[in-house]
C-alpha cells in the first residue's frame, strides 16, 4: 500500500509540474515583448514615457535598442534621459511631407533614437526614458516600432501593428494611446527645457518621476492566472488521490 501510495503522488507531482510549466510557458511570451509605459497620454500635451526592453534569451545579451518615431504625426519636441553605461545617438530628419500642425509646420523631427554599448543580461529589462510632445490631437494611437539586437547578432523586430480583431500580432510594436484632455483648458505640461524644436538630453539629475508600472498590471494578472491553473490541477490530483485511497 505504501508503495502505491508513493507512486500516485509522483504521478501527481509530475502532473502539477507539467501543467505549471505548460500555463506559465504560454503566459511568458506576452511578458517578452517591447513596451511603452505608461501606454496612454493626453492628446495636446507633453509626456514622459519609458521604452522597457526585456532581455528574452538566455544565451545572448541585447546590446542595441532602436526606436523609430511616427513621422506622419511627427513630435517637435523631444529629448532623452542619459542611461548609465549606454550611448544614445538621436536622429533627426527631414521629412518628406512637411506637417502643418497647430503649433505651426514641421519639416524637421526626430525619426530614430538608438542605444548601444550598454548589455541587458538573460533575466533583465532596462528601461529608456523619453519626453515628447506636442501630442497630436487628429489620431488615437501613436506607433514606436522597435528594433532589438543581441550579442550573437540576432536582429528582433518589434513593428507588428495592432490587430483588427483585437488579437495581439507576433511581435507587436509599441503602442502609446492619446486620450482627449481631462478637462477644456486644463494645463497641460510645458516644455519648459525646450528652446526650439531640437533635440535635448535630460541631466542626470533630472528631477523627472519614475515611469508608471501601468503596462505591468497585464503582466501580472497572466502569471497570477497561469499559478491559479496550475494550483487548482494540484487540488483536484489531491482529491483523485484521497478519493481512491478512502476506497481502499
Amino acid at each position: 500500500m505504501p508503495h502505491r501510495c508513493s507512486a500516485v503522488l509522483r504521478r501527481a507531482a509530475a502532473l502539477a509540474a507539467a501543467t505549471t510549466a505548460l500555463t506559465i510557458g504560454l503566459a511568458l511570451p506576452a511578458l517578452a515583448h517591447v513596451t511603452v509605459n505608461p501606454n496612454s497620454a493626453e492628446q495636446g500635451g507633453f509626456t514622459k514615457v519609458a521604452f522597457r526592453v526585456p532581455n528574452e534569451r538566455d544565451d545572448a545579451a541585447t546590446t542595441k535598442v532602436e526606436v523609430h518615431l511616427p513621422t506622419d504625426h511627427p513630435l517637435p519636441f523631444v529629448s532623452v534621459r542619459p542611461v548609465g553605461g549606454w550611448k544614445v545617438e538621436v536622429q533627426e530628419s527631414k521629412l518628406d511631407k512637411p506637417v502643418t500642425t497647430e503649433h505651426g509646420e514641421i519639416t524637421e523631427a526626430v525619426t530614430k533614437i538608438t542605444w548601444s554599448g550598454g548589455k541587458i543580461e538573460a533575466g533583465q529589462f532596462q528601461e529608456f526614458e523619453v519626453s515628447m510632445g506636442f501630442m497630436p490631437k487628429d489620431t488615437d494611437r501613436l506607433m514606436f516600432p522597435a528594433i532589438q539586437t543581441y550579442s550573437n547578432g540576432e536582429v528582433v523586430e518589434w513593428d507588428d501593428a495592432p490587430n483588427a480583431d483585437g488579437s495581439e500580432p507576433e511581435r507587436p510594436a509599441p503602442v502609446l494611446k492619446l486620450v482627449p484632455a481631462a478637462a477644456e483648458g486644463e494645463a497641460a505640461a510645458s516644455p519648459s527645457a525646450a528652446a526650439s524644436p531640437s533635440v535635448a538630453a535630460a541631466s542626470d539629475g533630472s528631477a523627472s518621476a519614475r515611469s508608471s508600472e501601468t503596462g505591468g498590471s497585464d503582466n501580472t494578472a497572466r502569471i497570477l492566472a497561469a499559478v491559479g491553473i496550475a494550483a487548482g490541477v494540484i487540488g483536484t490530483v489531491i482529491g483523485l488521490f484521497g478519493l481512491r485511497r478512502s476506497r481502499t
